[in-house]
């Protein structure tokens, strides 16, 4: 059995575990200016319509009684690291998927911990004890039904779906609650009358497969309650980003640029942090009428120099579209390959020399940011003076 833990409203309730005066009140994380968006929102604000992502103006709309606070990521962090901690000392198949939720696999566990459900209430009490928060447990033989059940009865809840069930729970499953249906897909299957997974498994996969190519096979798959992928304790980021809202829309190009710069320092500290090179990147640009494009480029030799992060995010950026003004700027990379085993130099790159030499540099300034402090040490188109 596999079990899905999710911690409930996490930034909303380290927030209110920090300040008790909060308990019981609508508390929203998120940007405070008029233009912030909604991080993340605590149960009682939830009751009024709030919801991430959110633009802020519209959360204070619903609930104008909330107490709002900026996000603490370092904080969240801090407390993400004592969870995952928490699960590896039940199982050491522990595969982190985000800031606040992993799956466990209770393989081999029987004898330490008895059965998945009295472990997982074992992990509730651990984590309420050592940490003051509450999390949701979903417990099944595969993972995309075991995170389907933790979501079930939020908060503080935990749901199983035992072998003989799986079928049954399946079949009467919206498709709208699959992980991988996302509206377009929706859209699709709303046309072909597919509503459940239910009705996915009567479904022709042939005729599947021509309308959702690769997906479509994942699934009837699902709808057979048929899930391979396993428990991975470590896996490859698929991509790293950093993006941000601008206190007011513009076409100041110099300004967007400086937006871009600092991005592309934020991804290219993170790429070397965690020891890996990209190959690709991509910028996304969102304009005041809220339409959305992005654009990527491949590079012959994988990077982790913001310098070179920052080239080719400008010259994307030469090439978009900006007859209207800009609310929001965003960089990033994917293609990642381990440092180790991005070495191979490009044939013919006059610049190798000089990308090396950026990349120590780049990592001189982490070392002096990380003895003395972020702050200590920034480019100086970056500090605004």
């Amino acid at each position: 059995m596999i079990l899905h833990i999710d911690m409930d409203a996490f930034y909303a309730s380290v927030e209110v575990l920090d300040n008790p005066e909060f308990a019981g009140k609508p508390v929203i994380v998120g940007g405070l200016s008029g233009r912030g968006v909604v991080a993340a929102a605590s149960y009682e604000a939830r009751m009024f319509g709030v919801h991430s992502a959110m633009p802020m103006f519209l959360a204070l709309k619903k609930c104008p009684d909330a107490k709002v606070v900026p996000p603490r990521k370092d904080r969240y962090k801090q407390i993400s690291r004592q969870f995952m901690a928490i699960l590896k000392s039940f199982s050491p198949l522990v595969e982190q998927v985000s800031i606040d939720e992993a799956f466990l696999d209770a393989s081999g566990c029987h004898n330490l911990f008895g059965s998945p459900e009295f472990m997982a209430r074992q992990i509730k009490n651990k984590i309420k004890q050592h940490l003051r928060l509450t999390c949701s447990v979903g417990i099944a033989p595969v993972k995309f039904l075991a995170k389907i059940a933790s979501d079930m009865h939020k908060p503080d809840g935990l749901t199983m779906i035992p072998v003989e069930k799986v079928h049954e729970f399946v079949r009467a499953l919206p498709v709208k609650d699959t992980p991988g249906v996302g509206p377009k897909i929706f859209q699709k299957l709303n046309k072909l009358g597919i509503t459940t997974l239910g009705d996915v498994r009567d479904f022709p996969e042939n005729m599947l497969e021509k309308k959702l190519g690769k997906f479509g096979k994942r699934l009837k798959e699902l709808s057979r309650g048929i899930d391979k992928s396993p428990v991975t304790p470590f896996s490859v980021p698929k991509s790293i980003s950093a993006e941000e809202t601008m206190p007011l829309d513009t076409a100041d190009t110099d300004l967007l640029k400086k937006y871009l710069l600092n991005h592309a320092v934020k991804v290219a500290q993170q790429l070397r942090k965690t020891g890996f090179k990209a190959k690709t990147i991509f910028i996304k640009l969102k304009y005041s009428d809220f339409n959305q494009l992005t654009r990527s480029t491949t590079i012959q030799t994988p990077t982790c120099s913001s310098k070179t992060l920052y080239r080719e995010a400008c010259r994307l950026f030469e090439d978009c579209e900006r007859v209207k003004k800009i609310r929001l700027v965003g960089l990033g990379v994917s293609g990642l390959v381990k440092t180790a085993a991005a070495g191979q130099m490009a044939l013919f790159d006059i610049s190798e020399t000089e990308e090396k030499q950026w990349e120590k540099v780049d990592k001189t300034i982490d070392l002096i940011q990380e003895r003395f402090g972020k702050n200590i040490l920034k480019r100086a188109i970056l500090t605004g003076d």
